[in-house]
């Protein structure tokens, strides 16, 4: 869609709005006279208000809509520029709106994190109903999502509750799986093309691990959650886990630690020897990923395993013991319907895991399915699935604790984090909601370091792929300073 700016520069809220209303949609920026199929938003300040007016051009006809905002809140050149983003992206929805395009259940929504909306409403000093309900009026949210998005809110604050201002969460990256799946866009090496790289990335995260915690000990920083994803991390052997497991033990003061996350989620890499291996170093949390428990799913989507592969899996991590389970489950995959996804609801609450994630579709640029056009469900499907999901969850006795959205996301929907009670995982409620610092090592980790309430953030990422990573790891020590550099503590 060609789109023409007047009175400002928004370009990102202008491109995210776009996405999310009509997602095989690119922007244009074309030069000269506005003409043809278009969205024109004109931004102008008057003496009380300061508007936005938009005309939206499709199938021949014009479409206006205005947002307006006092300019008695635009008080500051952050303030300015964030509610002029906003009522860019209002008018533009009402636009659409008025040219008939269903009212999303997002709203006029585009944001990855739209739990922190709540959140402020609530720090405010507004009650919960009263929160929600200036959530939906503010940004015409569907009740549904509103809901999800007060009990992550309210979930948040009460892990922001138990935590201490030197407390942070430790992410070890492994970017290796057995196959690589069609949706995925991770940095992740298939272990049959890389098989010789994972001893060096294995010396090099030794590397990483030490330069990491010796930061971590002059900052006098305490971890409280230590997660362990990828990539796949159960793709190494039981022997490399336990070097891994024993290397972060030495390294790291691990008394405080209130969990220990593994993600193991192909099943075709969780042995008995593994699990045993992880017990004993006190992993006490294990995702065990199905996506789907579709065996023709599956297929479509390379996963090289099958439905019962998962159960078999599953019941070795319960004849383990210890073990609180989480399952991803993937809304929108191709060849999948609303029938098929209610029978893996089906499967998944049988098996009873302490956690469920449901995921929508994303299709990023790498992955192997945005390229692949296969035939994916429309979005009035994902819409269904997801739905169900919602109903079928809270009567299981599941509560929704984080959640996220993501760009190219079908449908332009969510990712939910469901829990038992007690058995919400801090990390992902830490990272979603930048609650505390997310300290990464690992190739492709990405450290977040997080202070006054999340006012002040630095983030490090590190390279991405094995090789680069292995021969980056003579600077890990130098560039890890920046860590207590953050913390105020000199090198």
């Amino acid at each position: 869609m060609k789109l023409y700016f007047s009175g400002h520069d928004c370009r990102y809220a202008a491109e995210q709005t776009l996405l999310m209303l009509f997602p095989g949609e690119k922007p244009e920026y074309p030069e000269g006279e506005p003409e043809g199929e278009r969205c024109e938003l004109a931004v102008r300040r008057g003496d009380k208000y300061t508007v936005c007016t938009c005309l939206l051009v499709r199938g021949g006809k014009g479409f206006h809509a205005q947002a307006r905002v006092e300019n008695s809140r635009m008080s500051g050149q952050f303030e300015t520029q964030g509610y002029t983003n906003r009522i860019v992206k209002l008018a533009f929805y009402r636009a659409a709106l008025a040219s008939g395009l269903p009212k999303p259940e997002w709203g006029s929504l585009s944001g990855v994190r739209p739990a922190k909306l709540v959140d402020a409403y609530l720090r405010e000093g507004l009650s919960p109903r009263a929160a929600k309900g200036r959530f939906m009026r503010e940004y015409f949210v569907s009740e549904a999502r509103a809901g999800l998005c007060l009990d992550a809110a309210l979930a948040a604050r009460e892990a922001e509750r138990s935590l201490e201002a030197r407390d942070v969460c430790l992410y070890v990256g492994i970017p290796f799986c057995p196959t690589r799946c069609a949706y995925c866009s991770f940095v992740s090496q298939s272990v049959g093309k890389s098989m010789k790289l994972i001893e060096p990335f294995m010396d090099a995260l030794m590397l990483d691990i030490e330069a990491t915690a010796a930061q971590l000990r002059r900052a006098g920083l305490r971890p409280v959650s230590l997660y362990m994803g990828g990539g796949t991390p159960t793709t190494l052997s039981a022997a490399q886990l336990d070097r891994l497991c024993g290397k972060l033990e030495r390294e790291f003061d691990l008394s405080a630690l209130r969990e220990y996350t593994v993600e193991a989620g192909r099943p075709d890499t969780i042995t008995a020897e593994k699990l045993r291996t992880l017990r004993a170093h006190g992993v006490d949390r294990l995702s065990v990923n199905p996506q789907t428990m579709s065996d023709s799913v599956l297929e479509a989507i390379g996963r090289r395993h099958t439905a019962q592969d998962i159960l078999e899996a599953l019941e070795l991590v319960r004849a383990c013991g210890g073990f609180a389970v989480n399952m991803d489950l993937i809304a929108g995959l191709p060849t999948d319907t609303p029938e098929g996804f209610s029978r893996t609801l089906d499967a998944v609450l049988e098996l009873a895991p302490e956690n469920v994630t449901v995921h929508t579709l994303s299709l990023k640029r790498g992955s192997g399915l945005s390229l692949a056009g296969r035939s994916l469900p429309e979005a009035e499907e994902v819409r269904l699935m997801l739905d169900e999901s919602m109903a079928r969850l809270r009567a299981a006795g599941y509560a929704p604790y984080y959640l996220y959205r993501q760009k190219n996301m079908a449908g332009g929907f969510e990712n939910t984090g469901w829990a038992r009670p007690g058995f919400e995982n801090l990390y992902n409620i830490c990272i979603m909601e930048e609650l505390c610092s997310i300290i990464a090592m690992g190739a492709g980790g990405s450290t977040k370091l997080v202070s006054d309430g999340g006012r002040r953030i630095k983030r490090m990422i590190a390279p991405k792929y094995p090789q680069e990573y292995i021969s980056a790891a003579p600077g890990f020590a130098a560039g890890k300073e920046r860590i207590g550099e953050f913390y105020g503590v000199q090198p």
